[in-house]
């Protein structure tokens, strides 16, 4: 008996110490404990803010370790957003910030030089509203105004009735940068193709951007208000418009609706994502395409720069060229013409080139001041 005791202690001290040597020499890997402050729509909008979220996703899928806490933040408010951001920054390895409203986090990052922060479509102001370029914030904003003029070709050349128009959420730069590009993109169907498409605005859903200045356009005031959205895509349908680029939020959820149930007088243009799933009722589907905006891609190549210890801050504007803006070609995903296809193909080295520049919200120039050449 003494024997097979003295045998089990012997198998115990030896378990005892191959464990401890594979702990030592094969410790667990801490991986990156991630924060996404969301707007007000949150991480489940099926748009701007879940893009952001799948790029985290992405990452954590090839890095077990790591980990994300979605917070929403519910005002949009400026103020809130920065708060929200100083209230949890101590706890977390990467911030990623969307939305313009973060844009004051400059001071914030300079006093927690050991978080990394990934803005979303805005860069970095001091406490001067300055905007800066830190170490340890990775800022990109994105040509929305490419997209929208994907967006803008795909209406004119598609529309039945030759009235088109665009419902955004409220006037961030991005926001309006979707509607210019959208609005050149028709003034560039119309010019190429022989084409004459009106795009309809309500001057009482007219935008008022960062500046105070009236952009037009089809503001709801909101990027989650889907009965709002519903509402003012119902008014563009009794204004005969039949092709609907939606550049909303979760408000744009009520577009979707009011086109499923307009007996197929209207057709919408997905934003930020696919949004072809989004469009499925019955048998048929709503969408028309999507233009795209890639941040979940360019999300996750930040976060595998920051765990791969590559990472640089800077303020980042991607664009075509990086292949960061685009539309939905893909089959089954889209209801374009193959003719529209290649008109799109041209336009879009045109834009990939340099050749075409639509306008944006800060760009220099309106919609009305761009030429085809």
């Amino acid at each position: 008996m003494k024997k097979l005791v003295l045998v089990l202690a012997l198998v115990m001290m030896t378990a005892i110490v191959f464990a401890g040597g594979k702990s030592e020499t094969a410790p667990a890997q801490q991986g990156l404990n991630i924060a996404i402050i969301s707007t007000p729509s949150g991480v489940d909008d099926g748009s701007f803010n879940q893009d952001n979220y799948n790029g985290i996703l992405a990452f954590i899928k090839n890095n077990p370790g790591a980990k994300v806490t979605p917070i929403r933040e519910p005002s949009g408010d400026v103020a809130m957003a920065l708060k929200t951001a100083a209230d949890v920054v101590a706890d977390y390895d990467v911030l990623v910030c969307t939305g313009f409203q973060f844009a004051g986090i400059g001071q914030l990052a300079i006093e927690n030089p050991e978080t990394k922060f990934i803005l979303v479509d805005t860069y970095p102001t001091d406490a001067e509203g300055n905007t800066v370029e830190l170490p340890n914030v990775y800022a990109m904003q994105f040509a929305e105004q490419e997209s929208g003029f994907f967006a803008g070709v795909s209406a004119a050349v598609e529309t039945k009735s030759n009235k088109v128009a665009v419902l955004n959420g409220v006037a961030y730069p991005s926001n309006v940068n979707y509607q210019y590009g959208f609005e050149a993109g028709v003034k560039y169907a119309n010019a190429k193709f022989n084409k004459n498409v009106e795009v309809v605005e309500l001057t009482s859903q007219a935008g008022t951007d960062v500046t105070g200045t009236n952009v037009g356009g089809n503001y709801v005031g909101s990027f989650a208000d889907e009965a709002g959205g519903k509402v003012v895509s119902e008014q563009l349908i009794q204004k005969g418009v039949d092709l609907l680029f939606v550049a909303a939020g979760a408000t744009g959820n009520g577009a979707f609706t009011a086109a499923k149930e307009s007996n197929g007088k209207l057709r919408v243009i997905g934003c930020d994502v696919d949004q072809w799933n989004d469009g499925e009722y019955g048998n048929s589907n709503v969408v028309l395409t999507s233009v795209l905006k890639k941040m979940s891609l360019n999300v996750e190549r930040a976060l595998n720069s920051i765990q791969d210890g590559t990472f640089k801050g800077g303020n980042m504007l991607l664009k075509a060229d990086t292949d960061s803006t685009g539309y939905v070609k893909t089959a089954n995903r889209n209801q374009l013409a193959s003719s529209t296809i290649e008109k799109l193909e041209t336009a879009y080295k045109e834009v990939q080139s340099g050749n075409i520049i639509p306008p944006s919200n800060f760009g220099g120039f309106t919609p009305d001041e761009f030429t085809v050449k």
